[in-house]
């Protein structure tokens, strides 16, 4: 598989002058917000959703300064939901560091978010970019929607594969599925074509998020604690299927288990056993193929050229990576 190094060559030129312009884009009067972003920065994830919006431009038209904009206001906007998230989870840690609310206490960091997404709107409005707002704040909407279904769904512990698919659409494809919109909505392309790369996106997200709960049931050495969606008592596509092969006794049973002994190692090594025993990983990981598959159906309708092939290897990666 490439490393992430090598899939970002063609766009490497606008990624380097997208972090200052990121930068940027996060500039306060006040010492304390400048400081508090300045870790953010120094902090950042991989650029994945920067890749997609670059890629997706390149696709659709010419890389241009809308697609910075697209890509910072993307970047804004999902940071601002981390801050809140880290928040709600009671989370110390984010990718190995100390969370925001962690130093600086749950008060500020609500207000950072809140900072970030006002920064993300006012970066658009005042560039007449209304289309790209519109497409982010829509992302943004099914976020919170999404964490609230799941919320309500793991409290009843009643959760069905139709359920969690529309979860993980809202939480994390809709956010994927925005930035290749917003990148062809930056170089010119029609609705039709934005619509397209929307729907291209969700069927990336969907498989990117189904490898991630693969990762929780030990596919591989990764930085995400064993079990820990189990401990937070959420059900996932492994869990969902592999519920459906057995009798209702032991349904209930291990239902039982993650609902009133997800705080116990051994109790969690079994339903990951009960997992792996009744073919969850399998069929998990069949639908993942099957949405990139779908991924690379809506690509192929695109021209050839170095963005497409780009696209394909991002989408690669999101199912092949171990962390």
């Amino acid at each position: 598989m490439l490393k992430l190094s090598e899939i970002q060559q063609p766009i490497a030129r606008e990624l380097a002058l997208f972090e200052d312009k990121f930068k940027a884009s996060m500039q306060s009067s006040v010492p304390l917000l400048d400081r508090i972003t300045h870790y953010i920065v120094k902090r950042k994830g991989k650029q994945m959703r920067p890749m997609f919006v670059f890629f997706s431009a390149g696709l659709c038209g010419t890389i241009n300064d809308a697609t910075h904009r697209g890509a910072a206001l993307v970047e804004l906007l999902h940071t601002a939901t981390l801050v809140h998230d880290d928040v709600v989870d009671n989370a110390n840690v984010r990718r190995g560091f100390f969370s925001v609310n962690a130093l600086w206490k749950n008060k500020v960091a609500v207000l950072v978010g809140d900072f970030l997404l006002a920064k993300g709107m006012q970066l658009s409005l005042a560039n007449d970019d209304f289309g790209m707002l519109k497409i982010v704040s829509d992302a943004v909407q099914q976020i919170i929607e999404g964490e609230l279904l799941q919320l309500e769904k793991a409290r009843r512990m009643d959760i069905e594969e139709s359920i969690y698919f529309e979860v993980i659409r809202q939480k994390t494809a809709s956010l994927i599925a925005s930035c290749c919109a917003c990148g062809a909505a930056s170089a010119g392309g029609d609705q039709t074509t934005i619509k397209q790369m929307h729907l291209f996106g969700e069927k990336v997200g969907i498989a990117f998020q189904i490898k991630d709960d693969l990762f929780d049931f030990g596919i591989d050495d990764v930085g995400k604690p064993l079990g820990n969606d189990i401990k937070e008592k959420k059900l996932t596509l492994p869990l969902i299927y592999a519920l459906k092969q057995v009798s209702r006794p032991e349904k209930r049973r291990i239902i039982n288990l993650v609902k009133n002994h997800h705080e116990d190692r051994n109790k969690v090594n079994e339903v990951i056993a009960f997992v792996k025993a009744n073919g969850g990983m399998e069929y998990a990981t069949s639908q993942m193929l099957a949405y990139q598959q779908e991924a690379f159906d809506i690509l192929a309708q695109f021209p050839s050229s170095e963005y497409r092939d780009g696209l394909e290897q991002l989408v690669r990666y999101t199912t092949e990576r171990n962390k």
